[in-house]
């Protein structure tokens, strides 16, 4: 093969494809990208490295990276993660086949499926739920397209201008690839109409603060659509759910259920829904059923077929899911249980209402949002130097104070900050000039 030793195809392979397709060589291939844009110089590979050699190469690169203290939210929250997490998302039984198609070999995967979607169900309120998806943002778009599914001759959707920044991009993205009209605004209420098939509001809003939604589902039903709720599962420990909301439709991110901020992924969305909205459901549902010995086991109980022969009728395409993050949630809730999340929602909440007033009583912020509640993330408005005071955290080991498009600093307190490490970040803000 001699400069493609590590392609799997013989020449000949090479030859067969070349000649059905009607090109004469692999470079022929990228004939019509410009001269100018190939890379004709030498590639910058490093020289073969035995085994330990590359082991001590990533240790040396993973320690460029800075370790901070993580005082932010905006929907990536550092959580206490059990150590035994990793070792049971090891385990053999679980490292079955990625599509769990063949039940006979796939029992732990489909095992914990099901568990998740139930962990999911209860705390949401919902009756059912998919078996996870990409992350938050793509689930919240996939809601959304759900509900036009779901209504008849309705082509748009109005979402709440209090969803997190990163959802609002995505869902614009999905939107562009469809016939219906997006609306991004402040009061969803104001748009309803008989052209609406669905509305998307946060429990939680971007700046921290916990909306009252009573009353919203009985406006947006009235109105004939569809109401999907975007929260943050581990705060439904102490918040209403979805479901007493009255909404038809839950989604969120599972990152807060235990999973690492790992410098930026990977994460787990879910996507809930009242049953008689099951067959819209993007995914697919496990199901619990018994064997021929009357054990108990489980089976890929639903698909939408349209996702496989059909696809012009889908809602969504849409058949695999983040099955191992998946997984760490339903470890994560297993260990926590009630008592525990409820636990880490006090902690928070403790901590984050602490650091607020501390920071108020320097001086140099100020609370523009009155008394509306909040949990264990917040904004305040600076009354001084953004810039020299972002430095001044880092300095300090933190990572604090994310200034949002509204001007406003971002923090967030979980049950990992202790009020030393608050007091800490307080000083930091005292001593600044």
């Amino acid at each position: 093969m001699g400069t493609f030793a590590y392609f799997p195809q013989t020449v000949e392979d090479i030859r067969a494809m070349l000649d059905r397709i009607g090109v004469a060589s692999l470079d022929d291939l990228y004939s019509d990208v410009p001269d100018d844009f190939k890379y004709k110089g030498e590639y910058d590979l490093p020289s073969a490295m035995s085994e330990q050699e590359v082991r001590d190469f990533f240790e040396n690169l993973g320690r460029k990276n800075v370790q901070l203290k993580v005082l932010v939210g905006q929907g990536a929250y550092d959580h206490y993660v059990p150590a035994v997490i990793p070792y049971i998302t090891s385990r053999s039984e679980f490292l079955t086949s990625y599509t769990p198609y063949q039940s006979e070999i796939s029992q732990g995967t489909l095992r914990y499926i099901f568990e998740w979607q139930s962990m999911i169900c209860r705390l949401t309120g919902m009756d059912v739920s998919n078996a996870s998806m990409y992350d938050g943002p793509t689930a919240a778009a996939e809601a959304l397209r759900m509900m036009l599914a779901s209504t008849r001759k309705r082509n748009k959707v109005v979402v709440s201008a209090g969803l997190l920044p990163c959802v609002q991009k995505v869902i614009a993205t999905y939107m562009k690839c469809t016939d219906a009209q997006l609306v991004v605004t402040k009061d969803v209420l104001a748009e309803l109409g008989d052209d609406v098939a669905g509305v998307l509001v946060p429990e939680i809003g971007k700046l921290g603060r916990i909306n009252d939604l009573t009353g919203y589902a009985e406006k947006i039903h009235e109105a004939g659509a569809l109401m999907a709720v975007y929260c943050d599962p581990s705060t439904l420990a102490v918040l209403k759910s979805p479901a007493e909301w009255g909404a038809d439709i839950a989604v969120g991110d599972g990152q807060s259920l235990g999973i690492p901020l790992n410098y930026g992924g990977p994460y787990v969305g879910f996507l809930a829904c009242r049953t008689d909205l099951m067959r819209k459901l993007p995914g697919r549902i496990v199901g619990q059923t018994v064997d021929a010995d009357g054990k108990r086991c489980f089976v890929l109980t639903l698909q939408a077929r349209e996702q496989h022969i059909r696809r012009e009728k889908a809602t969504s395409n849409i058949c695999s899911n983040e099955s191992l993050m998946a997984l760490w949630c339903t470890v994560y809730l297993s260990l926590m249980g009630p008592e525990g999340l409820r636990k880490v929602n006090e902690l928070s909440a403790a901590g984050a209402h602490y650091l607020h007033d501390a920071l108020i009583a320097t001086g140099k912020f100020e609370d523009t949002h009155g008394d509306k509640p909040f949990l264990n993330e917040f904004t305040l408005k600076p009354l001084c130097d953004v810039e020299k005071l972002q430095k001044a955290f880092l300095a300090g080991g933190f990572f604090a104070g994310l200034q949002l498009e509204n001007g406003e600093l971002d923090f967030c307190v979980t049950e990992k900050h202790n009020k030393e490490e608050l007091d800490s970040l307080v000083k930091i803000v005292e001593g600044l000039k």
